[in-house]
């Protein structure tokens, strides 16, 4: 099952990437080898290889039917993009319009497109390429992206970000991406441009959860006495659930996504909210409970699992 329906909303997860993506030591450089050890028994396999300490991650995005309305929270990598910081990435042909397709949504279907945050990995299908020019990929669709990221990214302000994979630093402009995901949707006037917070509808609202990126958001979802937290790369693996202060390097600002991170694992836990990042393989999302200063899953989404192993990828 990928569809769940929480009060009046359904929600479909769709998986456009899974595979190994880097080892956890470059990518939470505040972790330490004890701490995924000790929480090997639920991390393996889906979320971490602990032959080679690779995390595992999905790229994917949330399909919402909410008030007879088509919401895609996140929009992946996407096909044919030069992302050189990320070879695995650079032009994909990934199948994922099929399976959106498959889920029963049409590019011209989506009215609503979110995204929690400017980077490749989310803005991706914003766009796609016909006749060698970046388009719309949802032509009918508002797309809602933050003004603080917006114009972070923007190259024109000329902002670099440094962050390291693997063992290799390397320095990326947000421009590639900025020109060929979120620039051709701008110019096409199907942007809306938001501060501090924005209401979608009776169900959804975006509000600012920053220190990921200066406009990193997240949707909250509160329908009947259902209550979830999409929460875009607030968590990239449930390690940060057990030990909510390690963060990525690829935050802009660590201790600031620290205290956006706990912050709504704390609404979470006392709200019994489901949190569903954008990255998580397995069952893809869960609900928390508090456990001292910490957290701790209390159980997973009914969501089918995408499953870890060297035999699923």
């Amino acid at each position: 099952m990928q569809t769940i329906t929480l009060g009046a909303v359904d929600i479909t997860r769709v998986v456009e990437w899974h595979a190994p993506v880097a080892p956890t030591s470059a990518i939470f450089p505040s972790s330490t080898p004890q701490m995924w050890k000790e929480n090997a028994s639920w991390l393996t396999p889906d979320f971490w290889v602990p032959e080679t300490d690779e995390l595992v991650a999905n790229v994917q995005t949330w399909v919402l039917r909410s008030e007879g309305r088509t919401i895609l929270i996140d929009t992946g990598v996407g096909d044919d993009k030069e992302r050189p910081n990320m070879p695995v990435w650079s032009h994909l042909r990934s199948g994922f319009l099929d399976r959106l397709a498959a889920a029963g949504v049409r590019p011209e279907d989506v009215d609503v497109v979110v995204n929690t945050h400017v980077h490749s990995d989310h803005v991706g299908w914003n766009t796609r390429l016909v006749d060698g020019e970046w388009v719309p990929t949802f032509p009918n669709a508002t797309y809602l992206i933050a003004k603080a990221d917006f114009d972070y990214w923007n190259p024109a302000n000329r902002h670099v970000q440094r962050g390291v994979l693997g063992d290799v630093t390397v320095a990326r402009a947000g421009g590639d991406m900025f020109e060929d995901s979120v620039a051709p949707v701008h110019r096409a006037g199907q942007v809306q441009l938001w501060k501090d917070s924005y209401r979608i509808d009776s169900h959804l609202a975006l509000e600012l959860a920053p220190g990921h990126t200066p406009g990193s958001s997240v949707v909250r979802l509160a329908s009947g006495t259902d209550r979830a937290l999409f929460i875009g790369d607030l968590v990239h693996s449930p390690l940060q659930i057990a030990e909510p202060d390690c963060d990525t390097c690829l935050s802009e600002d660590q201790e600031q996504a620290t205290r956006s991170r706990r912050r709504i694992l704390e609404e979470a836990a006392d709200t019994g909210a489901l949190v569903l990042p954008a990255h998580l393989p397995g069952h893809g999302a869960a609900e928390v409970r508090r456990e001292g200063s910490k957290f701790a899953l209390t159980r997973w989404a009914a969501f089918d699992r995408t499953q870890g192993g060297p035999e699923s990828w």
